[in-house]
């Protein structure tokens, strides 16, 4: 199955399409490189999509399968990391909709001013118009938590089953920022985002995940 690169202005860089060459020589060795660089991304990446891990196992196979038949078709209008990010990508959600376990590609595309980023409810709406908008329930202050609590395998669970309850858009976004730690610009060009539609979705990402937090930490 073919996969087009996206329409993209940032060109791949000088050493990626040394890469390219030597993969399209049929250079095991470069093949090899790339399999131990990017793999624990790539299976990371593929488990939020799909929930089970032989299945990520397969659609990560399917990913480095997918790359090596088209290769002769890179042009170099990307990185080849993000190229092969949206291989995966593409792999995945074609896998999660053949096991019915995500909504169609087509109803992902999320946009300002289709849900809040925080529940209405935590804003006054009163008669008094000096305090209307304001906090009536603020945030957390996580800074008198303890760091270990913050950081136990507990909390990162929680933090975990939150995301996966996040819209497929949203979780995409967040896992590639926050957990994969990519750029603003990698995640643009790996899931073909404007820079405001990914800072939306971040935000409400980011939002929802504190909420949860926030009802675990009472």
């Amino acid at each position: 199955m073919p996969f087009a690169e996206p329409a993209l202005v940032q060109a791949a860089p000088v050493g990626d399409m040394r890469l390219v060459e030597a993969l399209r020589r049929g250079d095991e060795s470069v093949f090899g490189e790339l399999i131990e660089r990017y793999q624990p991304a790539l299976m990371s990446v593929a488990t939020r999509y799909v929930g089970s891990r032989s299945v990520a196992e397969e659609v990560v196979q399917d990913t480095w399968v997918g790359l090596l038949r088209g290769i002769d078709r890179f042009e170099g209008r990307s990185s080849l990391k993000t190229w092969l990010f949206r291989i995966l990508v593409n792999t995945a959600m074609s896998r999660s909709r053949n096991e019915r376990r995500c909504v169609p590609f087509s109803a992902l595309g999320s946009t300002a001013g289709e849900e809040d980023a925080v529940d209405p409810d935590r804003f006054i709406d009163g008669a008094d118009e000096r305090w209307l908008g304001g906090w009536a329930a603020a945030p957390s202050d996580w800074a008198t938590i303890p760091e270990e609590r913050l950081l136990s395998a507990e909390m990162l669970e929680h933090v975990r089953r939150a995301i996966e309850t996040l819209p497929a858009r949203q979780r995409e976004v967040i896992v590639l920022r926050d957990v994969e730690g990519w750029s603003s610009e990698e995640v643009r060009e790996a899931l073909t985002l404007s820079e405001a539609n990914q800072r939306v979705l971040l935000h409400r990402a980011r939002s929802k995940v504190r909420a949860a937090l926030e009802r675990e930490l009472g």
